[in-house]
């Protein structure tokens, strides 16, 4: 079974996948997806008529109250389309899982059929275990999570799950960079009425829909590439607790028996020049 080879603008949009390549073994993590594009010119939304602006500071609403918040715990149900050569379409499903305490302790799941990857950080190491191959690498890390996403990410084409809709609202060139903001009226997701938004920048339509009322959060979140003929989609559909029980111990990892340590390979290029 072969794969289309995409050039695929909504990996900008959307950062889907990662591939960890550590030592013999391939790691294909899972992660939150890039919410705008990170390339390419495109036009300003300020004046635009079809920028509703009432959609973009819902946007940014939701962005500020995510970065408010001092502990919580996520649950996001992952769908990926995956297009064959043939053009077929298969379906991946994966869970993710993250809790996170400001300003620096995170531990994340990343699961699928096929991986079970963890991420856990301290606010000293930051470890990457594969529980499937019983592989992990720990790395010194920086003193918050704000400086370890950008660390890993950059060094090691890491993504933590979730991290760009909490950096909603602090790039104005990626606000810019969509084209058609739209509010598309109330809707329900999991039992809970939400706000349904859709966007469309370069490359991608995408939705996302916000709980109404005092705590803004994101609940589904649908990317659709416009660039395929086949216009795949990933949508998350994420539950919230923003009240999670936990200790300090949850975020250390303490290697299980016969588990193997094994090096990160730095990012191609090398992502801290950039």
């Amino acid at each position: 079974m072969t794969h289309r080879a995409i050039t695929n603008p909504a990996a900008s949009v959307l950062r889907i996948a990662e591939s960890l390549v550590i030592i013999a073994f391939v790691l294909c993590v899972s992660t939150s997806p890039y919410l705008l594009a990170q390339s390419g010119n495109q036009p300003s939304s300020k004046g635009t008529p079809n920028i509703d602006p009432d959609a973009m500071a819902a946007l940014n609403k939701m962005g500020a109250y995510l970065r408010s918040l001092k502990a919580f715990h996520v649950d996001s149900e992952i769908t990926n389309d995956d297009v064959l050569e043939d053009g077929q379409i298969l379906t991946d499903n994966k869970m993710n899982t993250l809790l996170a305490v400001s300003p620096s302790l995170l531990r994340a799941e990343l699961k699928s059929d096929d991986n079970d990857v963890f991420f856990f950080y301290d606010g000293k190491n930051f470890t990457v275990y594969g529980k499937l191959l019983n592989y992990y690498a720990t790395v010194v890390a920086p003193p918050t999570t704000a400086q370890l996403v950008d660390k890993v990410y950059n060094a090691y084409a890491i993504e933590i799950p979730l991290v760009d809709l909490f950096k909603w609202g602090t790039d104005q060139s990626a606000i810019k960079r969509i084209t058609s903001a739209t509010d598309v009226g109330p809707s329900t997701v999991q039992g809970i009425t939400c706000e349904h938004y859709a966007f469309r920048q370069d490359g991608a339509d995408w939705q996302v829909w916000i709980q109404q009322g005092d705590y803004p959060l994101p609940r589904k979140l649908v990317i659709t590439t416009l660039s395929d003929p086949a216009r795949p989609k990933f949508t998350s559909v994420m539950t919230w607790n923003l009240a999670p029980s936990f200790n300090d111990a949850a975020f250390a990892f303490v290697p299980p028996k016969d588990a193997r340590r094994i090096m990160l390979i730095q990012a191609p290029l090398g992502r801290d020049s950039q």
